[in-house]
């Protein structure tokens, strides 16, 4: 075997243990990704289309001038971009409960000049979110970690306009993976309608719409 190649496959040995292990211990308590591990959610996957962050920007339809709230930002992954978008008059708030990956989604806005984003550290579902008429949300594999799922749509419901859309993106890789029948049930609950379903079981994007003329 050459050396690159086991160097490669050492690598990918690594970060599958970490992801097995990872998983394993979120089916315990909740466990968001750690700060010191903010360079592997950084990066697309590379086996999967629909967790890409230009395809979950391309799905949301958003335009400029938009209001747009990131819920588990992390360090920016698809703030950025969801930023750069709807420039120049919209706004990203990035909330995050790890005040480590807000710096770093903040450092990554500086170094790139992107001044829209309004970064919030708070926990969706136990703390109070500041924001109203949003026009789109996002929760990126992060359902999972919060703690009460349903307090926490409910938060985004309120923030939404009648007719704002929330995408959920949701991956096997995840160790937080949430079944689409359980974001479907949820979301529900909640007063979600679906609007749009993109992807398969190793990975999907469900659009949900806040319905027009239903009160928070």
């Amino acid at each position: 075997m050459s050396t690159p190649l086991a160097i490669w496959l050492g690598v990918i040995g690594s970060i599958a243990a970490v992801g097995f292990g990872w998983r394993w211990a979120s089916r315990r308590r909740s466990l968001p990704c750690p700060v010191w591990l903010r360079w592997l959610v950084e990066l697309d996957n590379p086996f999967t289309a629909t967790n890409r962050a230009a395809t979950i920007v391309a799905a949301l339809r958003i335009a400029p001038g938009m209001l747009v709230i990131d819920v588990g930002c992390g360090p920016g992954r698809v703030t950025l971009p969801i930023a750069r978008a709807i420039r120049p008059d919209g706004e990203v708030v990035a909330i995050d409960v790890q005040r480590g990956m807000l710096d770093r989604a903040r450092e990554r806005a500086r170094l790139e000049g992107i001044t829209n984003i309004r970064f919030v550290e708070c926990a969706v579902g136990r703390d109070e979110l500041d924001v109203t008429d949003a026009d789109r949300a996002v929760l990126v594999t992060v359902l999972g970690e919060i703690p009460d799922r349903e307090a926490a749509l409910r938060a985004i419901f309120a923030a939404l306009k009648p007719g704002g859309i929330l995408s959920i993106t949701e991956t096997l890789f995840d160790p937080h993976y949430q079944r689409r029948a359980e974001v479907e049930r949820l979301a529900r609950v909640v007063g979600f309608t679906e609007q749009a379903y993109f992807g398969n079981r190793l990975a999907y994007t469900l659009n949900l719409v806040r319905p027009e003329g239903v009160g928070a």
